[in-house]
């Protein structure tokens, strides 16, 4: 595959949960270094980019191997800032500064550092196959369906969230008879520049499905910690089994 694939992690320095999240030492290594190694070690991913506002998080990043050929502004680094506007800056960046525009962009996120490599590259190729999509996100089955979920209205009563149609009242249905739905997981996504540049969005027009059924281990408080570094290492020693890996679309 003769494409340029660019890993693109985001970490910025403030965070809530925990302060200096990026930099948290975990199982060994500072959490930014888990999603720099699994780029590196990629077998599709030919670049690896650290976007960041901060000076100590870029020196630790490069420390680790990756690049980080800018400081992202501070604008774009707050506490709402969406990803979209780190990964507009970043490519405009490059495209401007460097003649660099890649083919696809991998996203990997610091918080959920236990990963498998291959199933980084599984998701590369799924994209890279479908020129037709935007984008690559992995998901797995919602234990709740939102098709039971309500919302108490401006005058206090309940209303559905969803209903479907032809149906009144699929609160009351089995789970198992309503359809299935899944969430984000975050564990990777793949996207093309376009999705962002062009279409001002994550995931463009059309994604993919990459459903990935394994536990997810991310590190949101302290209390994350000592289950992820656990995960780590056992994925370190190819304890850590898969829970099964689809990837569903539609021709």
């Amino acid at each position: 595959m003769n494409l340029k694939v660019l890993a693109l992690i985001p970490a910025r320095g403030g965070s809530k949960g925990i302060p200096r999240k990026n930099l948290l030492p975990v199982a060994g290594k500072p959490l930014i270094a888990y999603s720099i190694l699994q780029a590196k070690q990629s077998r599709r991913i030919n670049r690896v980019v650290v976007t960041t506002d901060d000076a100590e998080i870029a020196e630790v990043s490069r420390q680790w191997g990756a690049e980080v050929p800018f400081l992202r502004p501070a604008e774009f680094a707050g506490d709402l800032s969406p990803d979209i506007e780190a990964f507009r800056h970043a490519l405009r960046w490059l495209r401007e500064h460097e003649d660099y525009e890649p083919d696809l962009v991998v996203h990997l996120r610091p918080p959920g550092p236990v990963r498998r490599v291959e199933l980084i590259d599984k998701a590369v190729d799924l994209l890279a196959a479908h020129p037709e999509a935007d984008a690559v996100r992995s998901v797995r089955r919602a234990l709740q369906t939102p098709y039971k979920m309500w919302r108490i209205t401006d005058r206090g009563y309940l209303e559905p969230l969803l209903r479907l149609p032809g149906v009144a009242d699929c609160q009351s249905l089995p789970r198992q008879t309503l359809p299935a739905v899944y969430w984000q997981s975050g564990y990777v996504d793949v996207l093309r520049p376009r999705a962002v540049l062009e279409k001002n969005s994550m995931w463009g027009d059309c994604a993919l499905p990459f459903v990935v059924e394994e536990e997810i281990f991310e590190i949101d408080y302290p209390e994350n910690v000592p289950q992820v570094e656990e995960a780590l290492r056992r994925l370190e020693r190819g304890e850590l089994q898969a829970g099964g890996v689809g990837i569903r679309h539609s021709v």
